[in-house]
């Protein structure tokens, strides 16, 4: 009998108010509104993106290792993008080891008949994929080829590559401090350049230059290290 003179009761106030329902179904929409918005203030992510502290370089991944590049010394357009990579040849002015500026654009009427100098050291980081080390093979593959006789000249020995063998025509250059391992032409009609390789975990660096740097011997070796340096650190 309570139950139907509570109903009774209700029915008579929603006839006098037709409107009076409609404030605790609102009232329990707000409520839950909030609740939403709370959950939903609580739950986003309160992270933003952070520019690249210096866009002027690309982190790469050759062979699995990290390496950070300048932008600018990276010679080929198509491997100008950060990510994985098979290769990335650059080049830097030397010996400021910058990276160079665009290149110059030359009609028939402004070249120079001369050859230029070459005033860049080039670097190529390329996977190995498990291929021997450069270490390895001077220990075990260049004294087959080598000719006995060895010069020494201001803490560099240079020995010549026999004739016939695979490198005939280059002299091998080794140093200890700095260390240095360069496997170089010979002059002819053009000038001689310099190969020069190291291992970082996946990738190996190679380093090419003319061979009249070998003059300063020093300084290239130097300037090798601070470029692995600056691309490559423990940090990764």
């Amino acid at each position: 009998m309570t139950l139907l003179s509570t109903a009774q009761h209700l029915a008579r106030d929603t006839r006098r108010n037709p409107r009076a329902h409609l404030v605790p179904i609102i009232a329990s929409a707000a409520i839950a509104a909030g609740a939403v918005a709370l959950v939903a203030y609580l739950l986003w992510p309160t992270y933003t993106t952070i520019p690249p502290s210096d866009p002027s370089r690309l982190p790469v991944s050759v062979g699995g290792t990290l390496f950070n590049v300048p932008t600018m010394a990276v010679r080929m357009k198509i491997q100008r993008h950060s990510g994985p990579q098979e290769r990335v040849d650059l080049s830097f002015l030397y010996p400021s080891l910058d990276a160079p500026a665009a290149p110059k654009h030359y009609s028939a009427d402004t070249v120079d008949d001369k050859v230029q100098p070459i005033d860049r050291i080039f670097v190529s980081i390329a996977a190995h994929h498990d291929s021997l080390a450069p270490d390895m093979r001077l220990r075990t593959i260049y004294p087959r080829y080598l000719d006995e006789r060895a010069n020494i000249d201001d803490g560099l020995t240079a020995r010549a590559f026999r004739d016939g063998t695979p490198y005939g025509g280059e002299d091998l250059f080794t140093a200890s401090e700095p260390q240095l391992t360069a496997r170089c032409t010979r002059d002819t009609s053009t000038p001689g350049m310099c190969l020069s390789e190291r291992r970082i975990d996946g990738a190996d660096l190679i380093f090419r230059f003319p061979r009249s740097w070998l003059a300063q011997w020093r300084d290239i070796a130097t300037a090798m290290n601070r470029l692995s340096a600056q691309m490559h650190s423990a940090k990764g």
